[in-house]
């Protein structure tokens, strides 16, 4: 059996700077401090041996359930022993600064232990390990109840009020009984190694700090506007985004993690802690839809700012701060998740042409104006240059919304999207009449469509393909309705839909494709893919298979909520980065298209 525990064995932990997860077992095996994409000081996820943890034990356990505290992401688990119950609760703390949509995180991950009745011996672990395992700190104690780990340019501060000891140079425990009544706190502070200081927090302080952050949350996730049936689902996945959120830049990484496998034992492991031109007009489109115009807003800042007004120069990933080198590397001496090799950090999609982008971002602008943003003069000249360079590269074959690595076709959803960057840029230009040569931006949108409808379908079933000259499906399609450029209830949608039902499906978890794409091992269904049928069936009036499916795909999360970016329909296991927040805006688009399309049912019911 292996070591490693299943991915959605894992909770989330986030506070808008940091991320840890924690596994079902209490331990952190995974945990990031100061930005997403630093190196981890736990990273046991990517190699058992190597990559540090953090962990609780309770002696005699025999039984664990855990949830969050409503409308935060403060995780509690309950664990039943033979003489006792102990509830530990988990937090990244966080608190509100003077400006709503800037919080205060604080790189510190505290575990507060409670015995709720009998007694309970419980042991605390710290085995840091910096550069993902590859830096075996010291570890100092300077009292029993404070460490010092260092080395690189990380630094801790472990805190244990059970008494610690040392368990070798790069690592320290406590041990103890809790009766009922008694809590203790185990936490771990980052600091860089020249502004170390044994430092000790107080109980009060601590409860504080556990105050402040459950008051940060709940406040937030009380302004989601969203009243539906299913809004403890869209909550979840609400607070998985924000948690995602960078409260320095506003940006929204795509995952915590890095090289979680998409097939496990294979090489498809990809670095996920960057910001994505992909993700952008969705992420954008789920808060401004649940109410959260400050994110989006800040989120929007980013976008200006780590474009730069250049068209020509615009990537398809930047990270948290707008960096544009993020060059791949691989970790060759981390044996991977169960044996998933390599670890890799940057990715290499950086240097891809992606023609989608251009879409993307024109569709993010739109979206920003249509919910009130104000389209500058400097951010207009940058959205002209887009324009521009589409109608140079529009005809070029790329590696489309997919990242494809084996090499570059016509994918049709490249095509559409660059229609989409055309449409609305019209738009934008129409509305708020900004200086545009609309005459050959018409011109230049026809003859896309023209193409792509020429070109894109495949003459025998109607649907379209994946690019151009294939017979192959591709799930992004069943963004065409999504995007406008076709409603829902074309007949070249509705056989895109149904083929996808026959074809890419699998109890109605959806794959991308299914041709070789020039990598090792099978990957699982896409979680977003799934959501996206969903809103095609919600689109063209199938609305009740549209809930009964958007109610089975939402049986894939794990128990407190969280999808990874895949799920392998047979055993049901979840696959890739995990939590995905592409996954989470794929659920709130579904939730609220399902919302829309159930509107007008109800209404008729009222009136009889």
């Amino acid at each position: 059996m292996s070591l490693y525990p299943p991915i959605s064995d894992y909770a989330f932990l986030g506070n808008c700077q940091s991320t840890a997860l924690v596994s079902r077992d209490g331990s952190i095996d995974w945990c990031c401090f100061q930005r997403f994409d630093s190196s981890s000081c736990f990273g046991r996820l990517l190699d058992w041996r190597k990559g540090g943890h953090f962990d609780l034990v309770a002696s005699g356990a025999h039984r664990a359930t855990r949830t969050y505290v409503e409308g935060t992401n403060i995780l509690e688990t309950r664990i039943q022993t033979a003489s006792g119950a102990l509830t530990v609760t988990d937090l990244l703390p966080i608190a509100s600064g003077d400006d709503p949509s800037s919080p205060r995180p604080r790189s510190q991950l505290i575990r507060l232990v409670r015995c709720e009745r009998g007694e309970v011996e419980v042991q605390v672990n710290f085995e840091p390990r910096f550069d993902y395992g590859m830096t075996t700190p010291r570890m100092d104690l300077t009292s029993d109840s404070i460490g010092l780990a260092y080395g690189g340019a990380d630094a801790l501060v472990v805190q244990c009020d059970l008494g610690l000891k040392q368990t070798g140079l790069g690592g320290c425990s406590a041990k103890g009984v809790l009766r009922a009544g008694q809590e203790v706190a185990a936490l771990v502070t980052y600091s860089l190694p020249h502004e170390l200081r044994a430092r000790h927090l107080s109980p009060a302080t601590i409860r504080d700090r556990l105050g402040e952050t459950r008051r940060f949350w709940q406040d937030w996730s009380s302004r989601c506007t969203y009243r539906g049936r299913y809004r403890d689902a869209v909550v979840r996945s609400a607070l998985v985004l924000k948690a995602l959120t960078d409260a320095s830049t506003g940006a929204i990484v795509a995952a915590p993690t890095t090289s979680l496998p998409e097939s496990v034992g294979a090489a498809r492991n990809w670095d996920y802690r960057y910001v994505w031109m992909r993700d952008a007009a969705l992420n954008l489109y789920a808060l401004f839809s649940l109410g959260y115009r400050d994110e989006a807003n800040r989120f929007m800042q980013w976008i200006k700012r780590t474009t730069a007004g250049r068209a020509e120069a615009l990537q398809v990933l930047y990270g948290v701060g707008g960096e544009r080198l993020l060059q791949e590397s691989a970790l060759r001496e981390l044996e991977g998740y169960r044996g998933s090799r390599p670890v890799r950090i940057g990715n290499a999609a950086v240097d891809q042409l992606q023609l989608d982008a251009y879409g993307e971002l024109m569709d993010t602008a739109w979206l920003y104006h249509k919910y009130g943003g104000h389209i500058d003069a400097a951010f207009w000249d940058l959205l002209r240059g887009v324009v521009d360079v589409v109608a140079r590269r529009w005809e070029e074959p790329d590696e489309s919304f997919w990242e494809f690595r084996d090499a570059r076709r016509h994918f049709v959803i490249s095509k559409v999207m660059c229609w989409v960057a055309v449409q609305r840029a019209i738009r934008l230009a129409r509305s708020l009449h900004l200086d545009a040569d609309l005459g050959a931006w018409r011109r230049l949108r026809d003859a896309i469509r023209e193409r792509v409808d020429r070109d894109g379908v495949d003459a025998r079933t109607g649907a379209f393909v994946q690019a151009f000259g294939a017979s192959e499906l591709d799930a992004a399609n069943l963004l065409i309705p999504l995007v406008r450029f076709l409603p829902g209830d074309d007949p070249r949608v509705r056989a895109t839909v149904d083929r996808t039902r026959r074809e890419l499906a699998a109890d109605g978890l959806v794959y991308r494709y299914r041709r070789q794409d020039g990598l090792p091992g099978d990957e699982g269904a896409f979680v977003i893919c799934s959501f996206w049928l969903v809103d095609n069936l919600a689109w063209r009036g199938d609305v009740d298979a549209a809930r009964a499916l958007f109610e089975r795909i939402s049986r894939y999360a794990n128990d407190v909520g969280l999808f990874a970016e895949q799920i392998d329909p047979v055993s049901g296991a979840q696959l890739g980065n995990f939590p995905q927040a592409f996954s989470h805006v794929g659920l709130i688009g579904a939730a609220l298209n399902l919302e829309k399309a159930e509107a007008p049912v109800s209404l008729a019911a009222r009136h009889g």
